[in-house]
């Protein structure tokens, strides 16, 4: 199928699993990884109805954001190293992978030095993964605190969180179940910087049950493009 028909079934899906949770199906973000993705093959996502668009690394959105010469919000998904802020800073709609104050300082700098305040979301290392970015569950609200009270110009969104890859989705119900717990915890926090509105959980192989465990935001990117060929980029 092409890519505008991968979309169609994968937004088809979406808002059947977010039925399933009684939400609307609109209320779900779905997030295009354009990862290794060409420009030509990113336009035609947008073509086919894709308004987000994911990057894992600084250099991509870099290499492909002036020749994407369309309305579209990008996300910075992957780890992102404190020297790298500085170039991405003014380009994205939302970083979706702070994970330490010392990144959150650097990000408020860069952002006051734009005159802007930055979109953020902390992620969540649920599994304990050690190949895996992120905060343990148990240290996600001090972080949030020390953010809050020392980066003028970050606002927190929400949580980001990846599960372990599983070929089967329902083994890692659980890590999505305890980060919705966490984030609906967080989101009691009164603060005028903390505006928890965005939980970014499941993938391609298991964006169904992020969803019926509470995701509003979800990364999709195999399902969409099709399996990576990284001989060739």
């Amino acid at each position: 199928m092409s890519i505008k028909d991968n979309i169609a079934e994968i937004v088809r899906q979406k808002d059947t699993f977010a039925a399933q949770a009684g939400k609307n199906g609109q209320d779900v973000l779905l997030i295009a990884v354009t990862k290794t993705r060409t420009p030509d093959e990113i336009l035609e996502a947008i073509s086919g109805g894709i308004t987000d668009i994911g990057e894992n690394k600084v250099q991509e959105i870099q290499d492909k954001y002036d020749q994407i010469n369309v309305p579209v919000r990008w996300h910075l998904i992957g780890h992102l190293q404190t020297n790298k802020v500085k170039y991405i800073i003014d380009k994205v709609h939302l970083i979706h992978s702070v994970d330490s104050i010392r990144l959150a300082r650097e990000i408020d700098k860069r952002a006051a030095d734009a005159g802007i305040v930055a979109n953020i979301l902390i992620q969540v290392n649920a599994a304990g993964e050690e190949s895996k970015f992120g905060v343990a569950p148990t240290e996600v609200r001090d972080l949030l605190q020390r953010i809050l009270e020392e980066c003028e110009h970050i606002r927190v969104k929400g949580l980001m969180h990846i599960a372990p890859f599983s070929e089967n989705a329902d083994e890692v119900r659980p890590y999505f179940t305890e980060v919705k717990v966490l984030y609906d915890q967080l989101a009691e926090i009164r603060h005028p910087r903390s505006e928890f509105s965005v939980l970014s959980m499941g993938m391609s192989n298991d964006f169904g049950v992020a969803i019926q465990e509470g995701a509003n935001a979800v990364r999709v990117g195999t399902s969409i493009f099709g399996e990576r060929d990284y001989s060739t980029k």
